[in-house]
């Protein structure tokens, strides 16, 4: 007898070391960058903080992005998906428990006079039958395919977590942007409508001009485009309002109706510079790079996985039950019917289909590294896109602050000389004219360099924190 179970032990090693005979080499994991390639700027910022829209400093403004946050579908559908990652960690983890179920049957049967036991010969057509188990099961919760599944599952609850921060820091992000393009849609109405009223003035002047004999037709049909023009750039503006109102009420989830009422606030002040050790820290402060670096992760454990399916699987199972014909003596002791049971799954021959599901682990690790890599360029790239917007724009701001001052000097000028007597009005209010197109021109500037502030902000990652890997 301990011949026959050394040999046995044996052939089981033996089939053992067969399964495992193609088990491919542990490969090394593969390197990722440390650090996003900015251009050099000189430290004047702090990292942008989690409710970074508060520096601004307009509570109207903290409303909405609270309320969007709030409200959002968008936000709601990666919410969605991160529940949908947090219960399947659950179910993976509690598919590797110990399994335990309750089961209990009853039967009555008619035996066939043609069967295998004719009812003539047992002496009964009908029988009953009574069972009444609990039956228990448990794989080996710590095998290195569990323990890896387990992992790959949290990783990619990690990544769905980032990935629902991403959609929350653009949603913020296009709010602020809508909200102070309104803001700025508003000032550039005011402009618009003196513009109108200037334009027909001197629409009016030339037409009485015209009559009285003293200028061309022609100038006074230039000065009528010229109030057409101005008319249409009005209604330009005022388009663009009712559009961003639009815009901010679908991000909010809302009817335009239901919007609050805005009004026009002080234009926010904004920071230049860059933080200090931004070229590292952004790896951790962006966070579709914290979903790129956690789906890689995820895509590691899977490979994982999937190298440990090349190992024998062991599992256990139990049975406690009773089985008998008569109800009355289903819980007598002799009714028992236990049963122990083990079993041992080797992957023998399987026509490749292990080293195939492998090499697709591997595919798939490759392409979550290519995709980390090229979250960490775009990163660096979306961050110096905008750190020189920024610069220029701060430029352009300069200049065409300088044409309105050049233009506010014309007009005094000319409104000099009218007073004096030595012009008429017309001089006047085409320097008018002038100034409001250059505030106008200026006031389209300081939105764009505030546009690029905020994509700037998000570039940086809009105060994300990326969870500590475990």
């Amino acid at each position: 007898m301990k011949r026959k179970a050394i040999r046995r032990l044996s052939l089981a090693a033996a089939l053992c070391l067969t399964a495992c005979a193609g088990l491919p080499p542990r490969e090394i994991a593969p390197s990722l960058p440390a650090a996003a390639p900015l251009l050099k700027a000189s430290a004047g910022s702090a990292w942008p903080r989690p409710e970074w829209w508060q520096d601004f400093g307009d509570a109207t403004l903290d409303h909405l992005v609270e309320r969007a946050l709030a409200n959002s579908p968008d936000l709601a559908t990666a919410q969605a998906r991160l529940d949908v990652a947090r219960a399947a960690v659950g179910a993976t983890i509690a598919g590797y428990r110990a399994q335990l179920g309750a089961g209990a049957d009853a039967s009555r049967q008619r035996l066939s006079d043609n069967g295998l036991f004719p009812p003539a010969f047992l002496g009964f057509h009908w029988y009953n039958q009574f069972d009444l188990g609990l039956q228990g099961s448990y794989t080996l919760g710590k095998s290195p395919r569990h323990r890896s599944a387990t992992l790959a599952m949290l990783d990619a609850q990690h990544a769905a977590t980032a990935e629902r921060d991403a959609v929350a820091l653009t949603l913020a992000g296009d709010i602020i942007q809508t909200y102070y393009g309104w803001q700025s849609d508003q000032l550039r109405l005011e402009l618009a409508v003196q513009r109108v009223a200037a334009a027909t003035e001197l629409e009016s002047i030339l037409g009485a001009q015209v009559a009285a004999g003293i200028v061309r037709d022609e100038e006074s049909r230039r000065a009528e485009l010229d109030t057409l023009a101005t008319r249409d750039e009005q209604r330009e503006v005022e388009i663009s309002a009712q559009l961003r109102l639009i815009t901010l009420a679908a991000l909010l989830g809302d009817a335009p109706a239901e919007l609050p009422a805005l009004t026009v606030q002080p234009w926010p002040d904004l920071k230049s510079g860059l933080p200090e050790n931004a070229t590292l820290d952004l790896l951790a402060r962006r966070p579709d790079i914290a979903a790129a670096r956690w789906q890689v992760e995820s895509a590691l454990q899977h490979r994982e996985a999937a190298r440990s399916d090349f190992y024998p699987d062991v599992s256990f199972k139990a049975l406690l039950g009773v089985t008998s014909l008569e109800l009355g003596s289903l819980l007598e002791s002799g009714s028992a019917a236990h049963s122990l049971g083990a079993a041992v799954h080797l992957p023998l021959f399987d026509g490749g289909a292990l080293r195939a599901a492998y090499a697709r682990r591997n595919a798939e690790l490759d392409g979550a590294v290519a995709g980390y890599r090229s979250s960490v360029v775009g990163a660096a790239r979306e961050v110096n896109t905008q750190l020189a917007a920024r610069a220029t724009l701060e430029q352009l701001i300069a200049l065409r602050a300088q044409a309105v001052l050049a233009a506010e000097a014309l007009h005094a000028s000319a409104a000099a000389r009218a007073t004096a007597g030595l012009s008429d009005e017309r001089p006047v209010i085409s320097a008018t004219l002038l100034v409001l197109a250059r505030r106008d021109a200026a006031a389209q500037a300081q939105l764009s360099r505030l546009s690029a502030e905020l994509e700037l902000i998000r570039a940086l990652g809009g105060g994300y924190r990326m969870e500590p890997q475990s």
